[in-house]
């Protein structure tokens, strides 16, 4: 199993499954940011580890960038890894705008590298 926690600070490769602008099969939302997966990782969920990208205005189908924080939500074993273009920097105010559309419906914090979990 992968802990999200050794991708911190790392270059991580990303399959993107749903691309910026597409549906969400069984939601029927829109995602405004490009989300996918870390492939060949097994997360706490038995499914492979997600990851949002961030600074990235167009679809994806592949995205090779900088892992700068995860979202580790309280209800539900399913961390998310934030991943931007190498030297680009988000806050926290600005990774929970962009991924509102999702983790609104659960109780998570943001880790960075230097924190402790």
């Amino acid at each position: 199993m992968n802990d999200a926690q050794e991708f911190l600070g790392q270059s991580v490769e990303i399959i993107l499954d749903r691309p910026l602008g597409s549906q969400h099969p069984e939601h029927g939302f829109t995602y405004p940011v490009n989300y996918g997966f870390v492939p060949g990782t097994v997360s706490a969920d038995g499914e492979e580890l997600d990851a949002y990208v961030l600074g990235v205005k167009e679809p994806l189908k592949s995205f090779s960038g900088e892992c700068i924080a995860f979202i580790h939500r309280f209800d539900d074993d399913d961390d998310k890894l934030i991943v931007v273009p190498k030297g680009t920097e988000f806050s926290d105010d600005e990774i929970r705008q962009a991924t509102h559309f999702q983790e609104q419906f659960f109780r998570s914090i943001i880790i960075r590298p230097a924190d402790d979990v």
